[in-house]
C-alpha cells in the first residue's frame, strides 16, 4: 500500500481535506501523537497532515505509533526521514515510554475493526481498546493535551428504539454474554474511561463515533463485508454476499471520516461524543453489493459464511447514525457514495 501516496486520485482527495477551512493554526508548532498509525484511519490522518507540511508550509510534528515497524516503514517511506515525522514501534497494551515527551494533541485510533479479528483474537480486541485507552490517558493525564478517542457505531448495538437513526444520547441493545460483544463493550468502557479522566484530571477529551468506514487505505486483512466487496471489484470478480443483505447500515468514505475527525479534534466540546455518518451513505448491504457489482460489470452471488467469519459478524440489522450534532460544527460529506466507491476501487486497482 506504500504506492497509494503517489496515486493522483488519492493525492487530489488529500488536497481537498488539507485545504478545508479549519482552524489549522491550532496545530502549528505542535506535536500530535497518532496511535494506530498504520490502520485505515491513522494512515489517512498522517497523509493529510504530511500533505499540509510538504505543500502548505504547516509546521507540525507527528509521532506515529504502531506495533509493526516494517509495515510502517513501507507505508510511510515517503516521510520516514522527514524532520517532522517520528515513528515509534510500541504495543499500546504496554505503558507509553517516557521518551515520547510532551504531546499537544493525541488521536487514539488503534483497534481490531473487522469480523475475523474479533473471532480469532477476542481477548486482544478487548484489551487493545481498554488498556490502549488507559495507557494513553495515564501518560497524558498531567499534560495539557487535547485527546480524540475514535469510537464506533458498534457501541449502539442493535437499534431497539422506534427511531430509524440513533443520536449520541440514545443507545440500543448489546447481548454482553457473547464473544462478539467484546468489541462494542470495550469501546463503551473506553468512552467511560475518557469521562472518568475528564472528571478526575480535568482532561480535554472528545469522542468520535464512526460508522462503517471504507476507502483506499483499507488493510488487506480487513474482513468486513464491504471491504470484501471492494477487493472483488478491484480484481474484476463477482461480488460475494454472505447473507440476504437486509442489514441497513451507515457508511462513510475514509476522507470524509478524516475530515470529521479533524473537525471534532479542533472544534468539538470536551466530553462530547459526535456521530460520524451521512444520510446519503445509508444503504442496505444488498443494495451496496449491487452498486459495486454494477460499477465493474459483474454480478452478485450468494454464499454462506464460514464459522470463523460468522462468529465475528455483528448481529445488528439496523445501524444508522444521526450526524446532526457533527454537522453543527461545520462538517458535511464532500463526496457522494458513487464517487467514494469509484475513488476507492480505482486507487486500489492502480496500486496493484
Amino acid at each position: 500500500m506504500a504506492e497509494i501516496i503517489n496515486n493522483p486520485i488519492y493525492i487530489d482527495d488529500l488536497k481537498k481535506i488539507a485545504n478545508f477551512d479549519l482552524p489549522w493554526e491550532k496545530l502549528e508548532n505542535k506535536t500530535l501523537l497518532i496511535i494506530g498509525a498504520t490502520g485505515m484511519i491513522g494512515s489517512c490522518l498522517i497523509d493529510c497532515l504530511m500533505y499540509r507540511y510538504q505543500n502548505l508550509d504547516s509546521n507540525i510534528t507527528i509521532i506515529a505509533l504502531s506495533r509493526n515497524e516494517n509495515r510502517a516503514k513501507l507505508r510511510f517511506s515517503k516521510y520516514w526521514n522527514s524532520p517532522n515525522f517520528k515513528y515509534i514501534s510500541h504495543d499500546c497494551l504496554e505503558r507509553l515510554p517516557a521518551f515520547i515527551g510532551k504531546i499537544d494533541y493525541a488521536i487514539h485510533a488503534a483497534s481490531n475493526t473487522h469480523p475475523v479479528a474479533y473471532s480469532t483474537d477476542p481477548i486482544g480486541t478487548i484489551t487493545t481498546n481498554i488498556f490502549g485507552s488507559y495507557n494513553l490517558l495515564e501518560y497524558l493525564k498531567n499534560q495539557k493535551c487535547r485527546i480524540l478517542f475514535v469510537s464506533s457505531v458498534e457501541i449502539y448495538g442493535e437499534n431497539n428504539t422506534n427511531k430509524i437513526s440513533l443520536s449520541e444520547n440514545e443507545c440500543g441493545f448489546i447481548d454482553c454474554n457473547t464473544m462478539r460483544a467484546g468489541y462494542p463493550e470495550s469501546k463503551r468502557v473506553s468512552e467511560s474511561l475518557c469521562q472518568a479522566y475528564i472528571s478526575k484530571y480535568q482532561m480535554t477529551i472528545v469522542i468520535a463515533r464512526l460508522c462503517r468506514v471504507f476507502g483506499p487505505t483499507m488493510l488487506e486483512s480487513d474482513s468486513k463485508a464491504l471491504s470484501q466487496f471492494i477487493r472483488k471489484a478491484v480484481k474484476g470478480e463477482d461480488i460475494v454476499l454472505k447473507s440476504e443483505g437486509k442489514q441497513f447500515y451507515s457508511y462513510i468514505y475514509v476522507f470524509d471520516a478524516v475530515l470529521a475527525l479533524f473537525i471534532i479534534l479542533l472544534k468539538g466540546l470536551t466530553g462530547e461524543a459526535y456521530n460520524v455518518s451521512d444520510d446519503n451513505f445509508n444503504i442496505t448491504l444488498k443494495d451496496l453489493s449491487e452498486k459495486i457489482a454494477t460499477s465493474v460489470g459483474k454480478n452478485v452471488i450468494f454464499e454462506l459464511p464460514d464459522k470463523k467469519e460468522q462468529k465475528g459478524y455483528s448481529t445488528a440489522t439496523t445501524a444508522i447514525l444521526d450526524s446532526t450534532k457533527l454537522k453543527s460544527l461545520g462538517w458535511d460529506s464532500l463526496y457522494s457514495l458513487k464517487e467514494a466507491l469509484n475513488h476507492t476501487i480505482l486507487c486500489l486497482k492502480q496500486s496493484l
